[in-house]
């Protein structure tokens, strides 16, 4: 709606309602805030008239006030209004915008001091400028608030009926300096804002010195040097707290439910009491609301032992972020010290090993808050990484619970004195059904007779050829396939693209293979390859997030590097055989492009990357044991699927764990077939001869010694993988000692020994069920057999890992997991008295490993096999250096495939 159409009276109405609601705020009992700021900005941006806004404050108007200079709202700058208002949006101060065309200052004169500075955005359409055309950066002083931001970026990416968005920042401002704020537009771009807030507050309100950061025996300090953004501020348990319900600093508190991770979200308890406030924790830290409301976890002992209660944050890769956790103890079970302690982890790190908060705040009813430093420094392979905050209730606790009341998380600004982050990945929506207010077109409810005629005929006519196509053309036509076999049906929809024949190295592809994608499409998808849609790269090229169908399908875009040795037979290979498979395990190929010269493959999406991206050299949480079943469960129904439920038996050949990849809902799916082989096409045929291709490690050293290759080298590759889920570790480290280089030696090695538990991933210990962990190491050992006739076929393999999920379900019934002297807590074990696990010989994160995950061929020249030598008079070993040529890296850095 535009804002020329709001009816003048319910614009009178809006204004007198929020009169009315500041004269019951003034009139309440505890009108007095704790804190009031010497300074409070409220700047309607675009505006040249004060207004009110529905919480009763009111906004000045930035037209002709006294923060700019006339000559630069004038040559700079131009004010408009939003062209349409969602219901979700208050008007003030989001129907109006301040528009910049180069870089426009505002200066606040303001007291000395730390200060809040509030951004306000509604991206919608302005002065004929569509929402996707402002990007710009937001600086102020020697700290860069925003750069290259899209306004539109980010709220695509909020939950969904987001409209809006404020940006929050704290920055301490000097005696007699001016608190100058900058809007400088990007290369061919637009900047605007809605509106401005600047709001005093209590010095070292979020400022220590001597803070601890986490997992490290570093001193942190968070000084008036440091500038913040806000990230996260939660009622954690409780309601949405709007600014004007805040305790004079108008921050605003939403609620904590989109962020609990997995099905247990705890209990809420509420209790309405008097707060006590502190000297340590004054009225002001905090209102009385967020400490009368919590989240704990339920009312089942047994339960709360083996588990967490867990809250996950995305937030931005490459910077240090404040935790502060409130906590007011109100519940009246708990009387006394000693009767609820419990750990907290933030990023699988111990954060508090006994939180007592009676102890801590001095008995019931009394808040406190404790802070925290996290380090999440970029890899350099994703923008986003998540940030996990656990509590686990502590061993020899009266109540087997926790408790948390409020959060709140802050970025700090890096060396470079920036807060900005990367914009989320663009979602491109479809343009809003409002006609823009310059159009001359009208809208016309009436419908001509004469177009009703028009669409009845046509509508007959349409049936008439659909029946000439049924019962006489149909029959007659015969569609050819590849190969003669017809082609299974896609569960997706299907893209509004064409497709047509097209050659790769003289081969023909036929045009209903699947579907053909032009350069301009995959252009438009990627934003013109843009870097920041980047999300794996590796010897073959780049894998890039895309988006089609108006942004409602992502997908995954392989762009192929014309000098990689992965080239255009295997570019073939893929499409040929991805075009004809179709399974829930399997990821589907939707499309390939191979114009001037690229060669470009086009996948589904996977969110959670690859199975490699959670086990180790990651900063992502450790997977749950169960999960890291289920997962190994989906897999190998995949290559049961290839090995037996097509026409011919399909090989892949280059099973690992960075080709098994995670969708949003952690489905397993095979992946990347450009090693794909057929297998033997008749009965008399036991193996396919052929040269030796594979990934370093994963390789069937009987494929390798004989270039025989069955299904059963598949086998081999796979009970790596299950060796890596197990013990998150590589599947070679070339410089371990030598009876650890290979992954799948030392996995067999102590099995035999009984001593799994030794090499396991120390994230699982008191995880695994004694029962499971036997089954699932038998599996592992029989899939890495020397003779490939002793290991099983995938479809034993797909029951023997559900056998195993089933032990394991049946141990946690049981509560079996519990007999030992340790506690699960879900990602890190401790015993009783409050000690870490010892350590044990792997560590996550392999930082003395070398991983490349080369692709090895051999051909069949570089070593002499005599036909007819039994595979029992070799003994199985790892391929010699010497005898490998190295072809490629298939992934050096990924970030999700």
């Amino acid at each position: 709606m535009s804002l020329d159409q709001i009816n003048p009276m319910l614009t009178l109405a809006v204004y007198l309602s929020s009169f009315f609601l500041q004269f019951l705020i003034s009139m309440a009992g505890d009108e007095s805030p704790p804190y009031r700021p010497t300074d409070h900005i409220l700047l309607d941006c675009g505006s040249s008239i004060n207004t009110m806004s529905p919480d009763g404050r009111t906004w000045q108007g930035d037209q002709g006030s006294k923060f700019s200079s006339t000559s630069d709202v004038q040559n700079s700058s131009s004010s408009s209004k939003a062209f349409r208002q969602d219901p979700s949006v208050d008007q003030v101060p989001y129907m109006t915008a301040r528009i910049f065309n180069s870089s426009f200052t505002y200066s606040f004169p303001v007291s000395a001091g730390p200060k809040f500075v509030r951004f306000y955005f509604y991206p919608t359409a302005y002065s004929g400028h569509n929402e996707s055309a402002f990007f710009f950066s937001v600086t102020s002083g020697v700290y860069t608030l925003l750069s290259n931001f899209s306004a539109s970026f980010t709220v695509a990416a909020m939950e969904s009926g987001v409209t809006s968005l404020v940006k929050e920042f704290s920055i301490n401002v000097w005696d007699n300096q001016i608190l100058n704020i900058t809007f400088s537009p990007s290369p061919n771009s637009w900047a605007f804002v809605n509106g401005i807030e600047v709001v005093s507050m209590p010095n070292h309100l979020y400022g220590q010195i001597d803070l601890e950061l986490v997992s490290s025996v570093q001193q942190f300090d968070i000084d008036d040097y440091t500038a913040l953004e806000t990230v996260y501020r939660l009622n954690v348990g409780g309601n949405h707290i709007p600014a004007e319900a805040d305790s004079g600093m108008f921050r605003s508190w939403s609620q904590d439910d989109s962020y609990i991770y997995a099905a247990n979200v705890g209990l809420t308890p509420h209790r309405d009491i008097p707060i006590r406030y502190t000297l340590g924790t004054p009225p002001y830290i905090a209102p009385p609301t967020v400490y009368t409301t919590s989240r704990t976890m339920i009312q089942q002992e047994d339960i709360n032992k083996r588990t967490n209660l867990t809250w996950l944050f995305p937030v931005d890769s490459g910077f240090y972020y404040l935790v502060r956790l409130h906590f007011c103890e109100f519940q009246l079970e708990v009387t006394g010290p000693f009767e609820r302690i419990f750990s907290i982890f933030l990023n699988n790190q111990t954060a508090e090993e006994q939180m007592d908060v009676i102890i801590r705040s001095g008995g019931r009813a009394y808040p406190i808050y404790e802070d925290y430093v996290v380090s999440l420094l970029s890899d350099g392979s994703r923008r986003k990484q998540d940030l996990w905050l656990d509590l686990h209730p502590f061993a020899g606790s009266k109540y087997a619970n926790v408790i948390l009341n409020g959060l709140e998380m802050f970025k700090l600004n890096n060396s470079d004195g920036s807060l900005a982050g990367l914009n989320p990945d663009p979602v491109l929506n479809p343009p809003p059904s409002e006609q823009h207010p310059n159009s001359p077109v009208k809208p016309n409810n009436r419908v001509p007779l004469v177009l009703i005629t028009v669409i009845v005929a046509a509508v007959g006519g349409v049936v008439a050829l659909s029946l000439l196509w049924f019962l006489v053309l149909r029959p007659r036509m015969r569609v050819k396939h590849l190969g003669g076999t017809s082609r299974a049906k896609s569960s997706r929809v299907p893209f509004s693209y064409t497709t047509r024949s097209t050659a790769i190295n003289g081969s023909s592809l036929p045009a209903d293979i699947c579907h053909h994608f032009s350069l301009a499409e995959i252009k438009a998808a990627t934003f013109n390859f843009n870097k920041n849609l980047i999300i794996g790269e590796g010897g073959f090229g780049n894998v890039y997030k895309g988006f089609f169908n108006g942004g409602s399908t992502t997908v995954a875009i392989k762009r192929l590097n014309p000098s990689s040795r992965q080239g255009a037979r295997e570019f073939l290979t893929e499409i040929k055989m991805l075009s004809k498979l179709r399974h829930i395990h399997l990821v589907s190929l939707i499309g390939y492009c191979d114009e001037e010269g690229e060669m470009i493959l086009v996948y589904d999406y996977m969110a959670r990357g690859t199975l490699r991206d959670h086990l180790y050299k990651t900063k992502n949480p450790s997977l749950p044991w169960k999960q890291r079943l289920q997962v190994c469960i989906g897999a190998a129904r995949g290559l049961h699927y290839l090995h037996t439920g097509t026409k011919q038996t399909i090989i892949h050949r280059d099973v690992k764990s960075t080709n098994i990849l995670l969708d949003e809902k952690w489905l397993a799916k095979v992946s990347d077939f450009g090693l794909s082989k057929v297998g033997p096409t008749s009965m008399t045929q036991t193996h396919v001869s052929t040269a030796v291709k594979g990934s370093f490690g994963y390789v069937d050293p009987e494929y390798f010694r004989l270039r025989q290759l069955t299904e059963k080298s598949d086998v081999y590759s796979f009970g790596v993988v299950l060796f890596e889920v197990l013990c998150a570790r590589p599947a070679v480290i070339p410089d371990a000692p030598e009876k650890r280089v290979s992954l799948a030696e030392w996995g067999r090695r102590s099995y035999r020994k009984g001593a799994l538990d030794r090499i396991m991933d120390q994230n699982l210990r008191d995880e695994v069920a004694p029962e499971c962990l036997k089954k699932f190491g038998e599996i592992a050992d029989s899939c890495v057999r020397d003779k490939g006739i002793e290991r099983p076929p995938m479809s034993d393999v797909v029951w023997a890992l559900e056998f195993a999920l089933q032990l394991q379900e049946t141990a946690e019934r049981n509560s079996q997991i519990n007999s030992g002297d340790e506690v699960y807590i879900g990602r890190v074990g401790i015993k009783p008295d409050g000690s870490q696990p010892s350590p044990i010989t792997v560590t996550r994160g392999g930082a003395t490993t070398s991983d490349n995950d080369d692709l090895i061929s051999v051909s069949s020249s570089s070593s002499t096999v005599t036909s007819g030598v039994s595979t029992s008079q070799m003994s199985m070993s790892l391929p010699s250096y010497d005898h490998v040529r190295w072809v490629c890296s298939e992934i050096d850095n990924t970030k999700g495939r």
